[in-house]
């Protein structure tokens, strides 16, 4: 893997937190908006336990992320991702990255029902670069 290919992912992944995050329900694609933290490629985005998204990746883990793409849209760079998700409800976790915003959804860090989508990238591809092709990094392996 090109580190300066994955050094761009990076920036771009760390400059956008809001997404798009699509899972499969009934053999089609559900997508919805999210917040994505990321550690070193890994995304984490906040959900509730008991929610229609935590059943479908309990059927399919197979997701989709696309991040970026938020100012004027001509020559925004933007990254797609496609990974595992997997359910992740570490009180480390939950602390690193609880927010005061939060308190609309959950009770605080230590709620039961505050989860982590975590989401382990297979696949990155960085699209509509100025004059450039797509990249794509592969991971994994």
């Amino acid at each position: 893997m090109s580190k300066d290919l994955k050094e761009k992912v990076i920036n771009i992944i760390s400059e956008h937190k809001i997404g798009v995050l699509s899972s499969v329900e009934n053999n089609k694609p559900h997508t919805r908006y999210m917040t994505f933290y990321n550690n070193n490629l890994t995304l984490y985005t906040p959900t509730k336990k008991d929610t229609e998204k935590i059943e479908e990746i309990e059927k399919n883990p197979a997701v989709s992320v696309l991040l970026g793409y938020e100012e004027n849209g001509l020559n925004d760079a933007y990254v797609e991702i496609t990974g595992v998700a997997s359910l992740n409800d570490s009180q480390q976790l939950k602390k690193q990255y609880w927010d005061e915003s939060f308190n609309t959804w959950f009770e605080g860090p230590e709620d039961p029902n505050y989860v982590f989508l975590q989401i382990q990238p297979e696949t990155v591809r960085i699209l509509n670069t100025t004059g450039e092709p797509p990249q794509e990094l592969t991971l994994g392996d």
